[in-house]
């Protein structure tokens, strides 16, 4: 990885400006000033002539993608048990799969196998799970740090309703151990940040949830969690949280559904309109998990619905319920399943465009981040080089047209360089 400080790329810029609008310019110049973007241009403005340039030539140059949601300790397993629905899968794949990391050699080969992946990833942000492990997660954020990746990691905390291998022994158990793990990591990342991990309603007691509600005001720190994801699970939480309105609201009175800091749910497939109006009034972001809703049999979300509203929503592979971690993947997902959830339960949702999906694998899951996600002035210098000379097409094809087969067509050998905070990564 080397440093980035001020520099100049050339090439087919493609970014987003908001959910609809998509812009291209042919052979202009990014600028990059002190990691952040000064902005796009056709020609390059004489006050950035002496920066560096490197000409990406017949290239595209794209924000980096953003993966709002994604576990870490199921990369081991991601492709296998995918004819199980998300209760069940839990049960016989990832709690088993997840209490290995408590053996820190494991957690070695296994993470470091994690990192590597998404260092050559085409994602640039991501939200992490981790396990209940505090070592274990400790060694997940130094390896995530040296990757230049800029990622927000979770202790994962459960003290109820999962095997006595994968559970903490209470609330106030898994309160210090969360309170050490903060204490350890402290300031030392310059890369990786601590995020609230409470792995959802149904693993954690309401005593539990109370001390997290508190440790989230004392130390402001953002929180991941799962909503709404599968009928079964939404009808459990109802059952065990009797008093709740409905799911979302299981987390608010914990104060852990937004309004005091950032907040990530996952799903939220089988949202209901209280819940949505809920998640728009505390801003709440949604992470869109296309592939792994399908492959656990939970549904399609409402996207489009929630792009009506002007929800918060950005994408995540969800891995190993997603069974790779190409957010390009997640976006042509995102499209595909739009069409289905249109044609066969409710037209008056159109699905979803390029232009949306692009949008929301880069500014729309970005700005869970703050000002990233985009190559509009003032916004952090993520960017990836796209090679698409592999893909070949007899056909005179424009940007937009070029970006849209990439979705669909690309893997990481298509990806010729990556920058983070204008920091190069490769």
């Amino acid at each position: 990885m080397t440093g980035g400080k001020n520099f100049v790329l050339k090439g087919n810029i493609c970014y987003s400006e908001d959910v609809r609008s998509l812009k291209t310019v042919e052979q202009g110049y990014l600028v990059c000033q002190d990691g952040k973007s000064a902005g796009v241009y056709k020609e390059l403005p004489v006050q950035f002539t002496d920066y560096p340039l490197e000409d990406w030539g017949d290239m595209l140059i794209v924000p980096g993608l953003v993966d709002l949601h994604i576990h870490a300790p199921q990369f081991a397993f991601r492709g296998l048990g995918m004819d199980l629905e998300l209760l069940d899968w839990l049960n016989t794949n990832t709690f088993p799969e997840e209490a290995k990391y408590a053996d820190l050699e494991y957690a070695k080969k296994a993470y470091g196998i994690f990192a590597e992946s998404m260092k050559k990833s085409a994602t640039t942000r991501a939200c992490i799970f981790g396990t209940i492990h505090r070592p274990a997660t400790e060694l997940l954020m130094d390896l995530m740090e040296e990757t230049g990746l800029k990622t927000m990691i979770g202790k994962v905390n459960m003290d109820r309703n999962s095997p006595d291998y994968l559970r903490e022994q209470g609330a106030e158990e898994s309160e210090q151990e969360t309170l050490r793990w903060l204490e350890e990591i402290g300031s030392k990342y310059e890369n990786v940040k601590p995020i609230l991990t409470p792995r959802f309603i149904p693993s954690c007691t309401d005593d539990l949830m109370e001390r997290l509600g508190r440790l989230q005001k004392e130390h402001g720190l953002p929180v991941q969690s799962h909503l709404s994801e599968n009928q079964g699970e939404v009808a459990w939480v109802k059952e065990l949280c009797p008093t709740s309105e409905f799911y979302g609201d299981a987390y608010d009175q914990f104060g852990l559904f937004g309004g005091n800091g950032k907040t990530v749910m996952a799903h939220c497939v089988s949202s209901s309109e209280e819940e949505i109006e809920l998640i728009k009034e505390r801003g709440v972001y949604i992470a869109h998990c296309p592939q792994s809703n399908t492959n656990l049999s939970s549904g399609i979300a409402p996207v489009r619905t929630y792009l009506d509203h002007e929800l918060n929503v950005g994408l995540g592979t969800d891995v190993a319920g997603g069974s790779g971690e190409s957010i390009f993947r997640a976006m042509a997902d995102a499209i595909q399943v739009s069409k289905l959830r249109w044609r066969l339960k409710d037209e008056s949702l159109k699905p979803l465009t390029v232009e949306e999906a692009f949008y929301l694998g880069t500014l729309g899951g970005g700005s869970f981040f703050g000002k990233v996600g985009s190559f509009l002035e003032g916004y952090e210098f993520d960017a990836l080089i796209l090679d698409d000379s592999g893909l070949p097409h007899p056909q005179v094809l424009n940007l937009r047209e070029r970006l849209e087969r990439f979705i669909y067509l690309s893997d990481d050998r298509h990806l010729k360089g990556k920058y983070t905070g204008g920091s190069r990564i490769f």
